[in-house]
């Protein structure tokens, strides 16, 4: 085999993984079968695929396609946090880990610290989230609520 040859067996490789990748993440509960069909590969082959990106650390989890408005979440809002004293710690993320209606929490550069992405069931759900954000974790809240989504989990795409 040529050098050539195998700079491009190398290159489909990485597309194959690469398209692996966008599938699962547009619907990770996509069937081994499935990916196949989608990839042309065999499903035995598509599993050792996975597992590989898998153990690489390029699949992390396989996120669940929720449709909140169906579960009784339909607002969501974003709330940016800072610390009310600067000097205290920057453990905002421990302190609100168990507050369950938040479902991202971003370290962020600017005016706030953080910034939360919440969803709940109504705007008095969301009053008192933000009362118990900010005695949780001793801050002041800015917020900004989602009035329509036009696209959101989108997959990630090369190039």
């Amino acid at each position: 085999m040529s050098h050539r040859s195998g700079t491009v067996s190398l290159t489909r490789v990485e597309d194959i993984d690469r398209r692996i990748l966008e599938l699962l993440a547009a619907d990770g509960r996509m069937s081994f079968t499935d990916l196949g069909k989608s990839t042309g590969l065999s499903t035995s082959a598509v599993h050792q695929r996975v597992k590989r990106l898998e153990t690489r650390g390029l699949i992390k989890s396989y996120a669940a396609v929720i449709d909140y408005d169906r579960v009784g979440l339909p607002l969501t809002a974003f709330i940016s946090i800072r610390p009310i004293d600067p000097s205290q710690p920057d453990d905002s993320p421990e302190r609100l880990r168990d507050i369950t209606e938040i479902e991202s929490c971003w370290s962020v550069a600017g005016d706030e610290s953080y910034i939360l992405k919440v969803r709940v069931a109504t705007p008095g759900d969301l009053e008192d989230l933000l009362a118990r954000v900010r005695a949780a974790a001793n801050v002041s809240t800015r917020t900004t609520i989602v009035l329509s989504t036009a696209y959101e989990g989108r997959p990630v795409t090369s190039g």
